[in-house]
């Protein structure tokens, strides 16, 4: 056993106290990635998460002990999380600060809950694990983060904070999981992270996973090395290296305690420690070994004394093997596995803790009161304020999902198998928490079927397949071999399944379904039955068919099953040509449907490497794409290639990418040729010359591996593992954009096809080469009829109910029209030109906003500065609707004649406010007219009230007095555009009633302007005094009018939250 950087050596049985050795300075911090170029132009595009509002993994989760209502939690390739209020809503923190996504520990200082320290990196090493860089630092509570070292560290499992002392912080570092290196051990910071001293070191296989600074003394401090390495096929946990420690200066020197009295002999692998906040003598400690087990001492760590040998506290122990000493009871301590167990009496049994989700990861009881904790598990992180007899929800998108599918439905799902959960299927435009599984489990592939789009097929690992048939709700297993090879290693398995095994159904064969084991299968008959088409299409190693987990305890569940086609893909231009990648680095292709393949893997992929993807050109038989990875052989470097000839030749296309981001997915744009996207462990990137060079297409998603990339119509969506889903929408001028058009002074995208909805947006998107003062757009119809005029304008002062003619008074603010440098975007809801409003009005169910058009052809012309440029715009019907043409033409016909009378009649108010306005004036300059005038207000006043209900002013007065016609009218034409369809009779039948009687309240208006106005008039002209104006007025004689623009944006502001619907 090789000796330690300042391990302290155990003289009988008092703790010999020799010199501490020389500290050994941590790896410098990693050189920041250079921000992207030319696209950055496009930054006002992003990318929107879809959800679903489900957890994913976290194994790191803290409380703050000054402020009970603030924790923190890590996701596993979701970033950081904090709530604020008792884990009722979470927010992420420090996206954009982040160089990494995987939390593997999180510290709160106790003197100072502003200090915040994130490490980076996961310890519990599964097959899906995601490495870190170093450690961030925050002074302000985790709004702004600085990157403080040990980047090369990889796996961080524990910080600890100095209770006193938020300087002072000491880091267990595991490491590079798949190489032998310097960078793992214990570190210490006295400076905040400033400079690193590693004070705790094995060698280069073996790290530190558990630290705990004794609650009664920090200087003392508890610590676990654990041997571990991992390769693409294998899991090894435990060896000579691993250990437990034990320091009385800070952490300066140490001592090993791994073999004193009581403790396992043999080879040791993973340990937890804790302390008794309650007893510092008392120490427990969770150990893999043969003879392993949960142990205790009560002197420290002279004597330990194992108290439990179940094997529910103690299985998987690799991907557990935490211990929790409470804060206040000596003999109440808590083990995390499957299970979350507790127990009274020092540990002797154990009594299961219901918690929200299996797998449960790490701990923190506050110091001051153990009924309040957070617990971390595979699904989250959860919040108990009664010692875990209720716990707060998982309601956050920090899912992981290992691939990406869209559907062909309207809207289209979003669908993904999400590890320790299930398959979820969530529309693309909705609430994140309407989804639903459609079978299979939480690793596999998901296939909706071409034929019938409610019949999905997903697999799991083990070689699971069902299909689910989504209207019946009825599941069928149609296992390729239903041979259950758990607990078996690779070697020893028929059919080696991997834990993400490749489903996929021909884009141009209907009904041929594909899978992979080391065989290419296919079927015909929806699953019922399975054709090997292929031979063996993998290396098939002997040494990589070994077992995996050992020496001490095996773990098999598929993860490392290997030698397996990991990624299937038919063309989609030829029939019988299907390509097919192996995880252990070969390529095959068959051109005569499976009757023979030829290994047509690039030369320059390196042996082993994981081939993540295979795209089939959508544009170009013999055209392929590759992605392959081989991180887990300590190479982080993206392999990327391209061939134009069915794999007789590669050409490598990884220009432009990061040297350390390596690829997971690569797909190619289904409109234009040779423009490519790439999802990597970091990102996503986009390539415009067929992968010469590449892009970050990053923008505003959060650092996390993307995992599935699906270009759906005018959609680009992924699935993330860490986040969830994302979209980014319209990407019409992501696909048109080159560099040379930001030289111009303006330039239009032309939109995509845009489907006819009521809550619809067609995005108009222009550039602008420096900032425009004006700018307007004009919507007009095929033959140049302008329909619909917007500035860039402050909200009229007339505006009403929702500040504007967009606003519908719930829901995000109207699009506004744009004038800065750079990308814009205005999103045209498919409405013409709304009905005028005015200040103070109150509308129930109804609103003024124009109707939405019938589907077509239309224009948009936009001019900025004195620049135009017209571009045409297309609207679809609706798929799903069953109108014709002819129903949408009367509908749109009826409302937008309504909407024309609810114009009407909101200029008459306008109309008849301003004679009165003018009315008043005219009396303070003559008090003698002051008798005409009341009687002329009053009837004024008399007929505003039979067209709207002057009395509301807040938006529950409608309920006290009644709404008249402009509102009556308004909710019709919310009645009218209540679904596809030509108006109804009764509409019909209402509306002849409605206008009739708004014609005759106009025709009285037009009375009295002729008549009591004029005869006012006269008596002016007799005073000498100038007469009232009957127009209609303008906007910037409603300004006039006397209110005030506070006033008027009161009103507005009023208005956004007054108007009701059905």
């Amino acid at each position: 056993m090789a000796a330690a950087v300042g391990v302290l050596a155990l003289t009988g049985t008092a703790w010999g106290q020799p010199a501490p050795a020389a500290p050994v300075p941590a790896t410098a911090n990693a050189a920041p990635t250079p921000a992207p170029k030319g696209l950055a132009v496009l930054s006002t595009l992003k990318w929107r998460n879809v959800g679903p509002a489900r957890g994913g993994r976290s194994i790191t989760a803290i409380g703050s002990a000054a402020r009970p209502q603030e924790y923190y939690f890590g996701a596993t390739g979701g970033g950081l999380w904090k709530t604020t209020d008792g884990g009722l809503t979470w927010s992420a923190v420090g996206d954009g600060q982040f160089k990494t996504s995987s939390v593997g520990a999180v510290a709160v200082a106790p003197s100072n809950p502003d200090v915040v320290y994130v490490g980076f990196g996961e310890v519990q090493l599964r097959g899906n694990i995601i490495q870190g860089d170093g450690v961030y630092r925050s002074t302000d509570g985790g709004k702004t983060f600085v990157h403080v070292g040990l980047a090369q560290t990889r796996a961080i499992g524990r910080i600890r904070v100095h209770p006193t002392n938020p300087d002072v912080v000491w880091v267990a570092a595991l490491g590079e999981p798949y190489a032998r290196t310097p960078d793992r051990g214990v570190y210490r910071s006295t400076d905040g992270g400033k400079s690193w001293t590693k004070v705790l070191f094995r060698d280069e296989g073996t790290g530190a996973v558990d630290l705990v600074v004794d609650p009664t003394n920090p200087d003392v401090l508890y610590a676990s090395l654990w041997e571990v390495f991992r390769t693409p096929h294998s899991l090894s946990s435990g060896g000579p290296g691993s250990g437990l420690f034990k320091s009385f200066d800070g952490g300066a020197t140490w001592t090993e305690i791994s073999r004193r009295p009581g403790l396992p002999t043999g080879l040791l692998g993973k340990i937890g420690v804790s302390v008794s906040g309650a007893d510092g003598n008392r120490v427990y400690a969770i150990i893999e070994a043969a003879d392993g087990g949960l142990f205790s001492t009560d002197d420290g760590g002279l004597n330990w004394k194992r108290v439990s040998e179940d094997r529910n506290i103690r299985q998987r122990a690799f991907y557990y093997t935490r211990v929790y000493a409470d804060p206040k009871a000596r003999d109440t301590v808590y083990v995390l596995n499957v299970g979350f167990h507790k127990s009274v009496d020092g540990g002797k049994s154990f009594k299961p803790i219901r918690v929200p989700h299996g797998d449960n990861h790490d701990l923190w009881i506050a110091p001051d009161n153990p009924a309040r904790m957070i617990e971390a598990n595979d699904g989250g992180a959860n919040v108990s304020i009664n010692g875990g007899q209720s716990w707060t929800g998982q309601q956050y998108p920090t899912a992981q999902f290992y691939n990406a599918f869209t559907t062909s439905d309207t809207p289209y799902m979003i669908c993904g198998a999400q590890q320790d959960n299930t398959t979820a299927c969530i529309p693309s435009t909705g609430p994140a928490s309407d989804f639903y599984p459609v079978g299979g489990g939480e690793s596999g592939y998901i296939a909706q079927s071409p034929t019938n789009p409610d019949e999905f097929f997903a697999g799991s690992y083990g070689g699971m397949l069902t299909r689910y048939d989504r209207r019946t709700r009825v599941t069928r297993a149609v296992n390729i071999w239903p041979d259950n090879p758990m607990g078996y290693s690779a070697g020893d398995i028929t059919e080696r399944f991997q834990w993400t095994y490749p489903i996929v159904f021909s884009p141009i064969e209907k009904g041929v379904l594909y899978a992979g084991s080391q065989h290419v299968w296919r079927s015909v008959t929806n699953g019922e039955t399975w054709e090997r088409i292929s031979p063996d299409l993998t290396r098939h190693d002997p040494a990589t068919l070994g077992p995996s987990g050992g020496p001490i305890t095996l773990d098999q569940t598929g993860v490392e099953t290997y030698a397996t086609v990991f990624t299937i893909a038919p063309s989609r231009r030829e029939r019988g040509v299907v390509w097919a990648g192996s995880d252990d680095g070969l390529v095959h292709v068959t051109r005569d449907g499976g009757k023979s393949w030829k290994n047509v893997t690039p030369k320059a992929l390196p042996d082993f490497a994981r081939v993540s993807l295979i795209e089939a050109s959508p544009h170009k038989p013999g055209t392929a794409y590759l992605a392959a990875n081989r991180y887990q052989k300590a190479d982080r470097a993206p392999y990327v290639f391209r061939t134009d000839d069915y794999g007789a030749s590669w050409t490598a296309i990884t220009g432009g990418l990061p040297a350390d981001d390596f690829a997971r997915v690569i797909r190619e744009d289904a409109v234009k040729p040779g423009m490519l996207y790439l999802g990597t462990e970091h990102g996503i990137h986009v390539s415009y010359d067929n992968g010469g060079t590449w892009e970050s297409l990053r923008l505003n998603l959060p650092v996390t591996p993307v995992h599935g990339i699906v270009v759906q119509g005018n959609d680009l969506v992924i699935g993330t593992h860490g986040r969830a889903f994302w979209v980014l929408g319209d990407i019409a001028a992501l696909r048109q954009f080159t560099p040379d058009l930001t030289s111009k002074a303006l330039h239009v995208f032309t939109p995509g096809v845009a489907t006819r909805r009521v809550d619809g947006s067609l995005p108009i998107d222009y550039l602008l080469k420096a900032d425009a003062k004006a700018v307007t757009i004009e919507i007009l119809d095929a033959q140049g009829k302008v329909l619909r005029t917007l500035k860039n304008e402050a909200p009229k002062p007339d505006a009403a109910a929702g500040g504007g003619d967009d606003d519908e008074g719930f829901g995000p603010p109207p699009a506004r029209v744009t004038g800065k440098a750079g990308m814009n975007r205005f999103g045209w809801d498919m409405r013409v030109q709304a009905a005028r409003d005015f200040p103070g009005l109150i509308m129930w169910a109804g609103r003024v906003a124009g109707p939405i058009v019938v589907p077509g052809r239309y224009q948009a012309r936009v001019t900025a500065d004195g620049q135009t440029q017209t571009v045409p715009l297309e609207i679809a019907a609706d798929p799903r609707s069953r109108a014709t043409m002819a129903d949408l033409q009367a509908q749109y016909a009826l409302a937008a004649r309504i909407n024309g009378e609810v114009n009407a009649a909101n200029e008459a108010v306008l109309r008849l406010r301003h004679i009165k306005r003018q009315v008043e004036e005219r009396v303070k300059a003559n008090g003698e007219l002051k008798s005409a005038a009341d009687a002329l207000t009053a009837q004024l006043t008399g007929i505003e009230g039979e067209i709207y209900q002057y009395r509301n002013r807040s938006s529950q007065d409608p309920l006290n007095y009644p709404i008249k016609l402009n509102n009556k009218l308004a909710a019709l034409q919310g009645v009218v555009e209540a679904g596809d369809g030509a108006p109804t009779a009764q509409s019909v039948k209402v509306h002849q009633e409605l206008s009739g009687r708004l014609t005759q309240a106009l025709a009285r208006v037009e009375a009295l302007v002729a008549g009591e106005v004029a005869a006012f008039n006269a008596t002016l002209a007799s005073r000498k005094l100038p007469p009232v104006t009957t127009a209609v007025p303008t906007i910037e004689e409603v300004a006039r009018m006397g209110t005030s623009v506070a006033d008027l944006e009161a009103a507005a502001a009023n208005e956004r939250t007054s108007t009701r619907f059905w």
